[in-house]
This record gives C-alpha cells, structure tokens and sequence, in this order.
C-alpha cells in the first residue's frame, strides 16, 4: 500500500507538519527526502532498506557520489539535492554564531562545532574566536593529529587570536572515534593553552570534544 493511503496522522509528511520533524524516526525523515520509493517498496520502506545497506543514517550522509549512486534508488540527482541539504545546514548555523549578537548559548557554538568536526576521519583542533562581547570573529582548524603535547603549540595558538584581536576563545577537538571523554592529554593542553592565553589576557570559555552524541564540555565537567 502506497504511503496516501497510510491513515494521515502516520504519514511522514503530515506528521512532521503537525508534531515538527524532532517526532519523526530516521526512516521517516529521509523518506522525505527521497519524496517516491521503487517498484514494490514505498518511500519508507525504501528509507529503512537504505539505512540498513548503509549501517545509519550518518554514514548515508557521509557516502561520497560513487558509493551514494550505487544504492538503490539513488543516483547524482539524489546526491546533488542531499549537499545542498548539508550545505544550508552548515550555513545556517553559521550564520546563527555570526549574526551580531554575543554568544549566549553553549549549545549554538556546539552545533556549529560539531557540523564542522564530527565527520572528519582524522583528529583536529580548532579555535573559535569572539570579540569582548562574545561575538563570533573567526573559525579555524589549527592543528590536525593526535592532540598530545608535541601536535599542538602554545605559540601559533597565541598568534592567531592576537591576528583577529580576540578577546575570548573556545578550543575544540574531535575524538573520530565517536568516543568524546576527555584524555589526560586532553587536560593538559587545555591548562598549557589557558595559561598561554592569560599572558595576553585573553579569556579560554570552554574546551568542546566532538564524538557521536552530544559535545563534552570541559566547563560542564569541572576541568577548565
């Protein structure tokens, strides 16, 4: 049976309209996306068959052009439609951390850091840096590696907040992983670069790990 003749409260489409998309499962998310399914496979059923080839609805995501277009019921149009998706996310959460106003809100510069980090396959570590008001001035990914004393200096660190004049900073580092716990490592950077920063009297706010799930905060965990 075809997805318009489901009862109306258990369409995907009218249920997101009517409860908003967070009351939605994966499966009935991306058969949104998807809009039609195949021959003997409705939208949904389609969906679950492709989370399921593909282990998740974050890896989907993740498939590069030549593993998307090998699924059934995919192909380049599919993929063109899903990056833009990915990229008006990535925007607008940009445009959230750099709209004017103090950042106010851990879980705002979380989201941010955790679209730009979590899928990256190899360990980062990056700076986001804010004016007195805690206004967003600058991103960048400074170092890449294993975060251990010898793939992070104190001094390019210091370089580049005195470059965009940067009142306050928040470190974040992703576990590829998925693990986001904090290392000892992890803590002894923090309080080389804490110290570093002071001398310049510029202010550390947090330091975010970014795994599967929700960022770790140093703040929230009493380390910083």
């Amino acid at each position: 049976m075809g997805i318009n003749h489901w009862p109306e409260d258990e369409r995907p489409r009218e249920k997101l309209l009517q409860r908003g998309a967070a009351a939605l499962s994966d499966a009935e998310l991306l058969a949104i996306f998807l809009r039609t399914g195949v021959s003997g496979k409705s939208a949904v059923d389609l969906a679950r068959h492709l989370l399921q080839a593909f282990g998740g609805l974050r890896p989907l995501l993740q498939a590069d052009q030549k593993e998307f277009c090998q699924h059934l019921g995919l192909g380049q149009a599919k993929f063109a439609q899903l990056q833009a998706v990915l990229e008006m996310a990535h925007r607008h959460l940009e445009a959230e951390l750099k709209r004017g106003e103090g950042l106010t809100s851990p879980e705002a510069a979380g989201r941010y850091l955790k679209l730009q980090l979590r899928d990256l396959p190899h360990e980062v570590f990056a700076l986001l840096l804010l004016d007195n008001q805690h206004r967003v001035l600058h991103f960048e990914i400074l170092f890449r590696g294993t975060l251990d004393g010898a793939s992070v200096y104190p001094r390019e660190v210091v370089k580049l907040v005195l470059a965009h004049n940067a009142a306050a900073v928040i470190f974040a580092h992703n576990h590829p992983s998925g693990i986001a716990e904090p290392s000892k490592a992890d803590e002894l950077i923090t309080r080389r670069l804490k110290e570093a920063l002071a001398s310049v009297d510029v202010r550390v706010l947090d330091h975010l790990i970014i795994g599967d799930g929700e960022p770790v905060s140093f703040v929230a965990r009493g380390l910083l």
